[in-house]
């Protein structure tokens, strides 16, 4: 059908910048390479991270005090099987949702258009294919990962990256290259130890695996609803939302337009704001409500595992930045991979805003090492992650 095969086309002009960016790397990279020759040698990935990781995994259960993951172990992919990866990391809330998101991840890993033409499911393209455009942006700019005792090193940008920025730092290379190195060996510590920490989680992993998988359930179910509407009332609805035009015979366009602006995930989070993340109740606009009448039950029903899901997922987040802080606070390899990596510096670095690492830190100040145990056993609710003091009284009743 020639729609699927436009929207196939759509999402792939979505991640145009991000698969440019992949190229320029790739090529930056061995220009630098190149360049560099022989004058100086970066260690090899696996080298470095192997040599940094029995002694973290002490460090992050002692920080902790409590155990990583039994039977951890380091993977390498490169760009490749990072992408496929990704797709494991999407919580579907089905064996069927399962299989087509490994089946599109796979589609956009080989860059082929027509096996994701040949999806054909559209509630689940509808929202799965957002994931795809979201993981597979962040790529470049992430360096691990972790699911299921493995911890994946980003092989792709860890092993290029050196190279290129000292590269770009210009000759003589053998006098910068000593900072670089212990930048790059300080972005393989930090993203080990951050990843051990996630290896830790478990109860907290579940409990956010859980809602995402009980929110894109919704998120289905709405999409199914969207695309089952009549001609006249998808009309209608895209006139009084005020979307963009689409030609009549265009209707797959035009219910996915109007799904992806009446998701909740964009609708109630674009009209209520971040606060929305403390609602237990929320209030819809009569004419869309008259016209699908249960999209207030599902925005409610889709209120208590969002807020799950961002409770638990800014906990782990804020538990790895604590530990990364506190292991690493004052470590040389770490402030130089701030400083040739990132452009800043430690100071800068711990005062940033940042919710998880506040709420984690707060709790911690609290509780010493059993916050962490606290934590992974009990989530916060949303509102306690804004006021840690509620929950520091609910744990220690």
């Amino acid at each position: 059908m020639k729609e699927f095969d436009e929207f196939a086309e759509a999402l792939f002009g979505q991640l145009s910048v991000e698969i440019s960016e992949e190229a320029e790397i790739e090529s930056l990279g061995a220009k630098a390479a190149e360049s560099l020759g022989d004058r100086v040698r970066f260690d090899e990935l696996e080298r470095v991270a192997e040599g940094i990781f029995p002694g973290y995994v002490q460090k992050a259960e002692e920080f902790l005090g409590t155990r990583c993951q039994g039977g951890l172990r380091l993977e390498f992919p490169e760009l490749d099987g990072l992408k496929r990866l990704k797709a494991a990391k999407v919580f579907a809330g089905s064996e069927d949702a399962r299989a087509f998101v490994t089946n599109l991840f796979e589609a956009v890993a080989s860059e082929d258009q027509a096996a994701i033409a040949g999806l054909r499911d559209t509630a689940k393209y509808l929202v799965y294919s957002t994931y795809a455009i979201q993981y597979i942006s962040k790529i470049t700019t992430t360096y691990g990962d972790y699911l299921d005792s493995v911890i994946y090193l980003n092989k792709f940008v860890l092993s290029r990256y050196p190279k290129i920025i000292l590269y770009r730092q210009g000759e003589p290379y053998e006098s910068r290259f000593g900072e670089v190195n212990s930048g790059y060996v300080g972005a393989v510590k930090m993203t080990v130890l951050e990843e051990m920490i996630h290896s830790a989680q478990g109860d907290l992993h579940r409990a956010n695996a859980e809602a995402a998988a009980h929110v894109n359930t919704i998120n289905e179910r709405l999409a199914e609803t969207i695309m089952g509407l009549d001609t006249d009332t998808v009309t209608m609805l895209a006139e009084h939302c005020q979307l963009q035009a689409v030609p009549d015979d265009f209707p797959f366009a035009k219910r996915a337009n109007l799904f992806f602006f009446l998701n909740p995930d964009h609708f109630l989070i674009e009209q209520i704001g971040p606060d929305i993340m403390t609602y237990t109740h929320v209030e819809i606009d009569p004419t869309i409500e008259r016209a699908i009448p249960d999209i207030h039950e599902t925005y409610m029903e889709w209120l208590g595992p969002i807020q799950r899901h961002h409770s638990a997922f800014t906990t782990m987040e804020g538990m790895a930045a604590l530990a990364v802080e506190g292991i690493l606070g004052d470590d040389e390899d770490f402030a130089r991979y701030l400083g040739t990596f990132m452009g800043t510096d430690l100071s800068t670095y711990k005062v940033r805003k940042n919710m998880g690492r506040d709420f984690a830190r707060a709790v911690y100040d609290a509780r010493g090492r059993d916050a962490f145990s606290d934590m992974i056993r009990e989530p916060p609710t949303t509102r306690e992650l804004k006021e840690p003091s509620r929950y520091i009284e609910r744990v220690v009743r």
